[in-house]
């Protein structure tokens, strides 16, 4: 499965997420009924209870990027050079951001289990 819903990104015409709509980056035809980022809880949650798992931002992840890397990586959960300053979203630096990046704090299953 693609998506959380299904294969489809919008199932009989139903926007499930925000993504930009149109010519990226200077026309956005606001169909889903959004000007860039929707507020969390405009789509429905998945099975986990969980919102926005895809699109309204593209995330800023731990793992590195390097163009060379990925190739000779390992295939599972490869996390990039350990040497290299940019960062997985579109090779984004640290030092940059716009109204579409963002990041998702996360927590260990576990700790929250052991309570």
């Amino acid at each position: 499965m693609v998506f959380s819903w299904g294969e489809e990104p919008e199932p009989g015409g139903e926007h499930r997420m925000n993504v930009w709509q149109g010519t990226s980056p200077d026309r956005d035809t606001r169909a889903d009924g959004w000007y860039g980022t929707a507020p969390v809880i405009t789509y429905a949650p998945n099975g986990h209870g969980l919102h926005n798992m895809c699109g309204n931002v593209w995330e800023w992840c731990a793992d590195r990027y390097s163009h060379a890397y990925y190739t000779p990586s390992p295939r599972g959960d490869p996390l990039g050079p350990s040497f290299d300053v940019q960062w997985v979203i579109r090779s984004s630096t640290p030092d940059s951001g716009t109204g579409n990046q963002g990041f998702r704090c996360a927590r260990d299953a576990t700790a929250v289990r052991s309570r």
